[in-house]
């Protein structure tokens, strides 16, 4: 199953709360930081793909 933009939200918001409380090694708030990065990157391009199609959408209308 793809993950959805709002379960990759919640799972960043997860790793940042993780982050904040200062519970992590630092061997995983490295392997963290890399998940969050990953996850912010996924975030992007859905949103990036979503604004090209309203564009996509508005363009056709006119």
């Amino acid at each position: 199953m793809k993950e959805t933009y709002s379960q990759a939200l919640q799972r960043l918001e997860k790793i940042v709360a993780q982050i904040d409380s200062g519970e992590l090694e630092i061997d995983q708030l490295a392997d963290k930081i890399k998940e969050a990065n990953a996850i912010i990157e996924f975030c992007n391009d859905k949103l990036t793909k979503a604004d090209e199609e309203i564009k996509k959408l508005s363009e056709e209308k006119q």
